[in-house]
């Protein structure tokens, strides 16, 4: 029975005030987590942005302090706070105290602000009103004005004081902290002002971004109570292009620009837009970002609209032109020319139409238009300007189009492949040995190398829970190979099939393969097995390898063990009727048990391969939970051997050569 609550005139009401953000803060920063937090500093940072790119200073300091404040701070003209005749109230209560009411509103006629971030006149008041205090500091016209503010409601009002400076500074000091009460969290990392100011940097050329981290660390080499950091790209997008494309370019970064005004719709007013485009083709992984009016457009928009449509348009006309595509050849998408292109886009506009306050895509038709135009003369032009150049990206970008077809069509065989039943008689992967209990809690997989080492583990082994894989030689090396490589190898597909669980694949033209589930494991431990020599280290790394490539997460949530195989069998003749067997897994047990022995009662050999051993002592070492050594590879483990296997079997030469140079007499006396 529906409950009568009183619903009359008197039941609507409106939040007033502070409360208008307070109450709820997702209307206004698009979340009241953490991100709705770091929406907050940015909608203060951007404020100074506008006053620097006008002209007015070219340093901003922003802090991070101990007790969870932030402060940012310009030295720009410092914003106006006394009595504003027009509205008939003070400006600090218009800055501060309401939603909608700035400076910038006029931007579209030439006024200080015209290519401008914070147009909605939200932030600096928003932000207030969602803090735990907020204090201001302005120097402006020889004097210093003060505000402070706690939970929205400012106390004191403004106080106004000569500024006692002998060389009287101009410029906006604004400190706040987030408060608890309004956003679930108000940590924002270190890592998160860094990139931020660090983009803002490069999009905004000849500012310098400070950072500064209070509480920042302590060691031997350094005691500092601080974190400093320091961005500023005087060549702006150029720069940081030439930056990541230092050592894989493939052509030379080239910027160009565009001016134009229009407008979305018949009816509605003219504005302007400016952008600017830097870009390089590289052997690198792709980076393609979008700026509108400084901020990061995370999901693209009209500026990432304009730039695919052009790229498409005007390389598949240069590839047709020269003809190069071979007979019934289906012609590129944006992905072939994606896959190696670096490109920043830093547009601006008089008027801008963000899907939401938080400003992560823009929705303008004209500037759409606009770009796609500009883009498309600019690109031809260099196309044919730059021909050394654009015939290298013309033959990357079809080696890009041409592989992605191949691993398309392989992603198709592959999936097929590893969606067999291993359990089906006519699917089940050659010489492997299933146990026969089906509790995953017990059940273990044993990959070994070959078939000897194979029917000694099966004579040994406890066939109820155990059971065996052999694979045959070495395994490809998975950092080095393609994604169409590693599934052509039918070693690595039985060995995901068997496993179960499905693979993570990192490459987007083989998405559709990324069928990872930890619970379909069917395995509680995963325990490879090799030979205690050169050839079984080998392979054991290699299918480690494999296993950190493709399905990292084994690793991660400690399922991958190491059998630990004997080094030594020691043979000690106590006496005629007495014999003891000792197995060494190592130098140092060895030298340990032959110590205060008799010399000449001992005999000690090299451990037999696993191939070579009989099944009690197989049993014995390796086998038997209650007597055998497993190495648990450790989630701790992982971030060490990825800069390992990077280092080692990664394909950059030149980084492993100077590592052997370096340390290679270290351990030159194991050979």
């Amino acid at each position: 029975m529906a409950k009568k609550n009183k619903y009359d005139n008197e039941s609507i009401t409106s939040l007033k005030g502070a409360d208008r953000v307070r109450k709820r803060p997702s209307v206004i920063f698009g979340s009241d987590s953490l991100e709705g937090c770091e929406h907050a500093f940015f909608e203060i940072l951007s404020n100074s942005i506008d006053e620097a790119k006008e002209g007015y200073g070219s340093v901003i300091d922003v802090v991070k302090y101990d007790d969870g404040s932030y402060s940012v701070e310009d030295f720009g003209r410092g914003i106006p706070l006394d009595f504003n005749k027009g509205e008939n109230r003070f400006n600090w209560e218009l800055v501060y105290e309401e939603l909608y009411a700035g400076g910038k509103y006029d931007n579209n006629n030439g006024g200080d602000y015209e290519y401008s971030l914070g147009l909605n006149g939200l932030g600096a008041c928003a932000t207030q009103y969602a803090s735990e205090f907020f204090d201001v500091e302005v120097h402006r016209e020889g004097k210093l004005y003060t505000l402070h503010f706690e939970k929205g409601a400012n106390v004191g009002g403004l106080k106004k004081t000569r500024d006692k400076a002998s060389n009287p500074m101009t410029g906006t000091f604004q400190r706040w902290k987030p408060d608890l009460d309004v956003f679930t969290d108000i940590d924002i990392s270190d890592e998160f002002l860094k990139l931020t100011l660090k983009r803002q940097a490069i999009i905004n050329p000849g500012i310098t971004f400070n950072l500064t981290v209070e509480g920042g660390y302590h060691s031997s080499v350094d005691d500092s109570d601080e974190l400093h950091f320091s961005y500023c790209y005087p060549e702006g997008i150029l720069g940081y292009v030439k930056e990541l494309a230092h050592d894989t370019s493939i052509t030379t970064p080239y910027t160009f620009s565009g001016v134009g005004q229009g407008k979305d719709r018949e009816d509605k007013p003219e504005y302007k837009i400016k952008f600017d485009i830097a870009f390089a083709f590289t052997n690198d992984e792709p980076v393609i970002r979008y700026f509108h009016n400084s901020s990061f457009l995370e999901n693209g928009g009209s500026p990432d609209k304009a730039v695919k449509a052009a790229f498409v348009a005007v390389v598949d006309d240069q590839i047709r032109s020269q003809n190069l595509y071979k007979a019934s050849e289906d012609k590129i998408t944006f992905s072939d020319i994606e896959d190696s292109l670096t490109l920043f886009s830093n547009s601006f506009s008089t008027q801008t139409s963000y899907a939401n306050q938080t400003k992560k895509a823009i929705s303008n038709k004209f500037i759409q238009a606009f770009m796609t135009t500009e883009i498309k003369e600019k690109l031809t032009i260099w196309f044919i300007e730059n021909k050394f150049d654009s015939d290298k990206a013309i033959a990357q970008i079809l080696a890009n189009k041409r592989s992605r077809e191949t691993a398309e069509k392989q992603r198709l065989i592959v999936k097929k492949k590893l969606m067999g039943n291993t359990e089906t008689i006519g699917n089940k992967p050659a010489k492997f040995v299933d146990c026969r209990t089906k509790d995953k809690a017990r059940r273990e997989i044993f990959i070994c190398e070959g078939d000897s080492a194979a029917g000694a583990i099966k004579l040994g082994r406890d066939a109820e829970f155990q059971a065996i894989m052999p694979i045959r030689g070495k395994i490809l090396n998975c950092l080095k190979a393609s994604v169409d490589q590693i599934f052509r190898s039918e070693i690595i597909t039985d060995l995901i099939r068997i496993l179960g669980c499905g693979v993570e694949v990192r490459n987007k033209h083989a998405k559709d393969l990324n069928n990872f589930d930890l619970k379909n494991l069917k395995w509680n431990k995963v325990i490879i097995a090799t030979d205690a020599d050169e050839d079984g280290f080998q392979i054991r790394t290699l299918v480690l390898t494999m296993i950190y490539t493709l399905m990292p997460m084994l690793i991660e949530e400690g399922y991958v063990y190491i059998a630990q195989t004997p080094l030594y069998e020691i043979t000690y003749h106590k006496s005629k009727d007495n014999t003891e067997t000792y197995f060494a897994f190592d130098e140092a047990e060895k030298n340990r048990y032959v110590k205060d022995k008799n010399p000449a009662k001992i005999k000690l050999e090299r451990s037999k391969g696993l191939g070579e051993n009989e099944p009690d002592m197989m049993n014995l070492t390796t086998l038997n939970p209650a007597t055998r050594k497993l190495i648990k590879v450790s989630p701790e483990d992982a971030d060490i051997m990825k800069e390992s296997f990077e280092l080692f079997l990664g394909n950059n030469v030149a980084r492993r050569k100077e590592y052997i140079e370096a340390n290679g007499y270290k351990y030159a006396d194991q050979y």
